[in-house]
């Protein structure tokens, strides 16, 4: 006979079993990531064991009975809805918040909504901090929101058309102190974004299941195989295609730690330990309209110097001064065109801020020195000082907020014991760079004493060093052996390690219910305090907790800084930082951090820029050539070629590794040389398009998608990639190769680079010819006119005093262009009162009559405007009367010598005897005929 417990086991099987079946394998939501489940462990916390074998890369075996848990509706009210937690599955993490507040903001009919989770009582909520612009860029979209009554209750987001955006009927909400949990199916599975982490292809893969996790951390990034590791920053934003080819972007506004789960339903799952759901979406409807939405809420990018987008030259591990200057003579010397030389932390006096190392005396005559040769240096700056020198004096004096801890019973004594200087006070110390501890500012002090204090340590160290740009590193912040528990034996010269506490009443912080992926990924051994400062730290003045606050170290010195290089130089500020978060490209450029010498890294840094400029971080790039390993004569050559089409174009490697500039092999020098020449004559088109980021929020590197969102063929693109919307280019990243696959999405592309220059090329995919002897291949697409210097030149200085020279693409319709010209370093405040041109450009013909006209919608006031001295057209049909040019009317002069056409290229080239100037506000129109 079958007793009541054996009913009663047969009952619980049947309602597993039935689970089982009501949650396809394509959606199912982890309930154990941290590690492998038995069957045990995973019942027991509500969850749903299967070991099925036969679904996606990662499918979970333990899972949530995601639709039957979760909040009911509980009533309306004026902007949204409140809602019950119902009797459903427990949250394995933490206690549920009885009742939540689910808001709905439409943005008035604009198009941008947001919808935010919270609890009754007041939580952090980091939108305080960042006091983002949150412009609003209306929309011909508009998305609705449907809040469900059923049990429990979901949401919708969609648009007017009924596509269902992001459709939370999938189940799962959980909402407790410390563990917030989202999920939704989504229209496509053409997502894009997300970081920074390392991902192996631009669009994610939603074949398998992926998780990835988003905690500012200092981790060198690794592209072999599946890493998905969080690095440096933290971006909560995806862009995501739509069937129809329209587009929409969702932004998550949390600073805690966090990860992202994909689906291949498709789908996702957000979770994150702290702070509140609060979701923000752009309707576009094209990818580049998402992105000027996105950039226009969390603040559009800074206008970089001309000469920060020159080529840059660094290496952590020059022996001394004259080490540095033999390597900047020898790229001198090969010809390349180069401007800004760095120091890395060789130049300190044992690794410490604001001083200079014995073996670089005359540092600052040799800055000097380069400045006279119309070049610029950066310095690097890390946040954390040593508790022993005058630099922390003065901040103790001035009383500047550090990261400490909450009481003097959690300060460490065999630390602070060492140093007089801060034996009396809670800071938290570590061990970083400098032989001895140091403390870390808090840039995110609600005072002004610690930004103060910062300016003032720069304004000391200028009057030393009369340095351009900052380069700020290890502010995630990076913390050297960070220790759970206290070590064993006694450390070398009294470097203890920092100890968060991980057990005990002190433990909620550094050790929550639910750690994320940004510890699941390292396993058991791993914290999330591991490689910083413990979460328990207290920041904003005392007011707040690393555990929020962790993640903005890098933005809030980024903020920092920017303004004090502004108030230090009297110049524009040019700041690059390791560590960012969402709209710290208003602030700061970024490096992609610490990579290796192999192709892998090459190819996922054309992707991982990309995904920058979706951030709203167009001044990026990598580490030419790779930072750690050996480069190699083939691979460092493809790297400065490629790496001569982003912003920041840095050549940089570590300490233990041989040189690697360019001029270390002959090879290399003269591919550099010629990249760099091609650069520096388009430099004027570059800096236009990163005033358009400026002043729009465009991208200046961007997929192919952006432009031909319809072609499918586009979406998958990951390794090719467009200068702005008129100029698609296509690097070499595979070793040994001679050729490269280039996709040409339509008719009227035409080549920019060696081979075949002028010419026109086939739609679709083709193997182009790509030796090291040539520039990479590069297209001109139809329709465009791009701005460039007549000729290149050794430095920005000097290419500056170029005349300009146009590229005109003619096409079925008008070709157009613009150029925008500043001084290239004054700081600018207002753009209406600013000293600038911005002028469109067009060139049409209709039959026999041709015209080119540069209209200044806002003309110069006092700065020096190069003229225009000649212009180029593609594909010209006949042969121009020289005779029949006007200028506004009135005959000009052109130079039949240096002037021509020709019949078998179908080039053009006008050569004016007399310059046209541009520099005046209106309209300039050269109009001539064909003979």
């Amino acid at each position: 006979s079958t007793s009541r417990a054996d009913m009663k086991a047969l009952g619980l099987l049947f309602l597993f079993v039935g689970v089982q079946c009501s949650i396809p394998i394509d959606r199912r939501i982890d309930c154990h990531p941290e590690s492998e489940p038995t069957e045990i462990s995973c019942q027991s916390r509500d969850c749903v064991f299967d070991q099925t074998t036969n679904g996606p890369i990662g499918t979970p075996k333990c899972y949530m009975q995601a639709d039957k848990m979760g909040y009911n509706f509980a009533g309306s009210n004026d902007n949204g809805a409140s809602l019950q937690k119902n009797d459903g599955p427990r949250n394995p993490w933490g206690e549920d918040e009885p009742t939540l507040q689910l808001s709905v903001d439409n943005g008035k009919g604009n198009g941008v909504v947001n919808v935010r989770i919270t609890t009754q009582t007041p939580r952090f909520d980091v939108s305080s901090i960042l006091a983002l612009p949150r412009e609003i860029i209306p929309s011909e979209e508009s998305l609705k929101v449907d809040i469900s009554i059923n049990k429990p209750s979901s949401f919708v987001v969609s648009r007017e058309d009924g596509t269902k955006l992001f459709d939370t009927s999938i189940g799962g909400l959980i909402f407790s102190d410390k563990f917030i949990q989202i999920a939704a199916l989504l229209p496509s599975d053409k997502m894009y974004g997300w970081g920074e982490n390392i991902h192996q292809s631009l669009k994610h893969d939603f074949t398998r299941y992926t998780s990835w996790g988003m905690f500012a951390k200092g981790d060198a990034p690794n592209s072999t195989d599946l890493h998905t590791a969080n690095l440096y920053g933290v971006h909560p934003f995806y862009l995501l295609i739509e069937p129809s080819g329209k587009a929409h972007g969702v932004f998550f506004l949390n600073s805690n730690a966090q990860d992202v789960t994909t689906l291949p339903a498709p789908g996702l799952v957000y979770r994150t330990i702290g702070g509140l759901l609060d979701m923000y979406f752009f309707p576009g409807p094209t990818p580049s309209q998402v992105i000027a939405q996105y950039h226009a809420f969390i603040g559009r990018p800074f206008m970089p110097s001309y000469w920060a987008l020159g080529y840059q030259l660094c290496r952590w591990g020059y022996k001394s001064l004259d080490d540095l200057k033999s390597r900047v003579s020898a790229v001198m010397e090969e010809g390349i065109p180069l401007d800004v030389v760095y120091a890395d932390i060789d130049y300190m006096d044992k690794r410490k801020d604001f001083t200079i190392g014995e073996n670089w005396s005359g540092f600052d005559e040799y800055i000097n020195e380069l400045h006279a040769n119309g070049m610029s240096t950066i310095l690097i700056f890390d946040p954390a000082v040593q508790v022993d020198y005058d630099v922390f004096q003065r901040a103790k004096d001035r009383d500047v907020s550090f990261i400490e801890w909450e009481r003097f019973d959690q300060v460490q004594p065999e630390i602070q014991n060492q140093y007089p200087m801060a034996n009396d006070t809670k800071l938290m110390l570590g061990l970083v760079w400098p032989d001895r501890h140091v403390a870390f500012p808090d840039f995110l002090d609600t005072t002004n004493k610690t930004n103060d204090w910062w300016e003032d340590e720069f304004k000391r160290y200028y009057q030393k060093v009369k340095f351009d740009g900052a380069w700020i590193d290890m502010n995630e912040p990076q913390v050297f052996y960070t220790r759970n528990t206290p070590i064993d034996e006694e450390p070398k010269n009294g470097r203890y390690p920092v100890v968060c506490p991980k057990t005990g009443p002190d433990a909620e912080w550094d050790s929550p219910p639910y750690q994320t992926h940004a510890v699941f990924y390292y396993g058991e051994d791993s914290f999330l305090g591991d490689d910083s400062l413990c979460l328990s730290g207290l920041s904003q003045r005392r007011t707040n907790r690393m555990y929020n606050t962790r993640s903005l170290y890098g933005w809030s010195e980024s903020k920092t800084t920017s303004e004090v290089m502004k108030k230090t130089t009297g110049r524009r500020s040019n700041v690059i930082s390791r560590s960012t978060f969402a709209s710290s490209g208003r602030y700061a450029g970024h490096w992609l951090g610490d990579n290796s010498a192999n192709w892998n890294d090459l190819r996922t840094s054309i992707s991982e820029t990309m995904e920058f400029n979706m951030f709203g971080i167009p001044y990026v790039g990598s580490d030419v050539c790779g930072f750690k390993g050996i480069s190699n004569q083939e691979l460092c050559l493809r790297w400065q070629q490629m790496a001569s089409y982003h912003s920041f174009f840095r050549n940089h490697n570590a300490i233990g590794y041989p040189y690697q500039d360019p001029a270390v092999w002959p090879t290399v020098a003269a591919a550099t040389k010629k990249a760099n020449e091609f650069r520096y004559r388009h430099l004027p088109y570059l800096y236009n398009l990163h005033y358009r980021a400026s002043i729009a929020g465009e991208t200046v590197v961007r997929p192919l998608f952006f432009e031909y969102p319809m072609d499918e063929k586009t979406h998958e693109i990951s390794y090719q990639f467009m200068w702005g919307k008129s100029i698609t280019v296509a690097p070499v990243y595979t070793q040994g190769a001679t050729t490269v696959d280039v996709y040409i999405p339509e008719e009227g592309y035409y080549s920019i680079y060696d081979e075949d220059y002028g010419v026109k090329v086939a739609m679709g995919k083709k193997a182009y010819a790509a030796p090291t002897t040539s520039n990479t291949p590069t297209f001109v697409r139809a329709s465009s006119i791009i701005p460039r210097h007549k000729s290149s030149a050794l430095t920005t200085t000097s290419v500056r005093l170029q005349p300009f020279s146009l590229l005109i693409v003619p096409g079925e319709v008008e070709s157009t262009g613009s150029l925008f010209w500043d001084d290239g370093d004054s700081i600018i405040e207002d753009w209406e009162t600013a000293d600038y041109v911005d002028a469109d450009l067009s060139y049409s013909a209709v039959g026999e009559s041709q015209s080119l006209t540069v209209n200044a919608t806002h003309g110069a006031k006092s700065i020096t405007v190069p003229p225009l001295a000649e212009f180029e057209i593609f594909d010209y049909p006949s042969s121009p009367d020289f005779a029949s040019f006007t200028l506004n009317g009135a005959k000009m002069s052109i130079s039949t010598q240096a002037s021509k056409y020709s019949r078998i290229t179908k080039i053009l080239k006008i050569v004016f005897t007399q310059s046209v100037p541009i520099g005046a506000q209106g309209s300039t129109v050269i109009r001539w005929k064909n003979v």
